[in-house]
This record gives structure tokens, sequence and C-alpha cells, in this order.
């Protein structure tokens, strides 16, 4: 039960970080002058990515800091100074430039591939979604407790393709009012993750604090 409970938190998690609510405009802005079944593709190609940089996260993402020399607690901390910079641009309601930079925004209006970049890496699958998914993996043991990690990336994948399927008519109904509401509701909850994982991480790194 555990273990389904820290899935459940991580999928929750997720949702919040990677709020493919909030990547609609974008969505709309660089696929404007497609056809139908272009949307289509491109929100499935942006779902498939999605998916496989959170799962090559979720896998590999333990070695890439043991190779690199990264304690857990130093990520931990890095992550939640990561997740607090992006929440306090999600606060004001404004898109943070650790999703999305101006000069990635207008290239991305330059060329075809704009369902991987930038929609799908680094506006949705970006390094604050990536640092959530390698912490988890502190949490689970053996490989197969890395591979139930794919499970939350498999429905935030799917809640990416359905969100973006709609996003017509979600930014129809929603308005710039309704988004931005919900972009600040994500904002406190991932303020909230970033200041636990500051805290896990002091914690781990001066136990004495304690």
């Amino acid at each position: 039960m555990g273990e389904w409970s820290d899935l459940i938190k991580l999928t929750v998690a997720l949702m919040a970080i990677v709020d493919p609510v909030a990547g609609i405009p974008v969505f709309l802005s660089t696929t404007a002058g497609y056809t139908q079944a272009e949307r289509r593709r491109v929100t499935q190609v942006v779902a498939i990515t999605v998916f496989c940089v959170l799962g090559a996260a979720a896998l590999i993402g333990t070695q890439v800091l043991h190779f690199f020399g990264i304690s857990i607690p130093s990520f931990l901390i890095a992550g939640g100074i990561l997740l607090l910079l992006m929440a306090i641009s999600m606060l004001q309601a404004r898109e943070s430039g650790i999703r999305q930079t101006p000069d990635e925004a207008e290239e991305a209006s330059e060329k075809d591939a704009v369902a991987v970049v930038p929609l799908a890496i680094p506006l949705l699958a970006g390094p604050g979604a990536i640092s959530t998914m390698i912490i988890a993996t502190h949490h689970s043991e053996g490989f197969f407790g890395h591979f139930n990690l794919l499970i939350p990336a498999a429905l935030i994948a799917i809640t990416v393709w359905a969100t973006l399927a709609a996003a017509t008519r979600i930014s129809e109904r929603l308005g710039k009012t309704g988004m931005n509401i919900i972009t600040r509701v994500m904002g406190l909850i991932i303020a909230a993750i970033g200041v636990e994982y500051i805290y896990r991480g002091m914690i781990e790194l001066f136990p004495k604090l304690v």
C-alpha cells in the first residue's frame, strides 16, 4: 500500500510540475496554421516524448548522478531550489525561463519539429519534472521499483495527450484568467514540494539539524 501511495503522490507532483494546461497557449501558437491531422500528430509525438524523457529519468537517472559524483541529498536541494524558481514564476502567472527561453520560443516558430522541442522538452518534460523523477528513484529499490515509476510517467503522458487534443476547447472555455488561476494553484503546490525537497536534503546532509 505504501508503494502505491508513493506512486500516487509522485503522479500528483508531476501533474503540477508538468502542468499541461499552462502549455496550451504555446501549443496553439506553435501549431497555428496546422491542419487538424497535423495537430493530432504533433500531440501524439509530444505525449510519446514526454513519456520517454520521464521514463529515461526513472530508469537511468540514478546512474547519471553516480557518474557525475552527485549525491542524492545535494540533488534534493538543487531540485528543490529549481522547483521554487518555477513556482515563483507560476504564482505570478508568467512563463518561467526554466521551462522555455524567448529564443527557444522564437526558434520554435521557424521549424517543424515543435512537438519535441520546445513543446515536450523543455516546456512539459523540463528540468523540474526530470529532477522530480530522478529524486523518486532514490526511494524505489531495485530495477522493479524503478520500473514501477513508468506508471506515473505513462499517466502524465496520457494527460498531456488528452489536454493538448482538447487545447482549443479548453482555451475557449477557461480563457486567459481561468488558465492563470490553474497555473497559480499548481505553482503553490510546486513551491511546497520544493521546500520539502530542500528540507529533506538538508536533513540528509546535516543529520545533526534534527
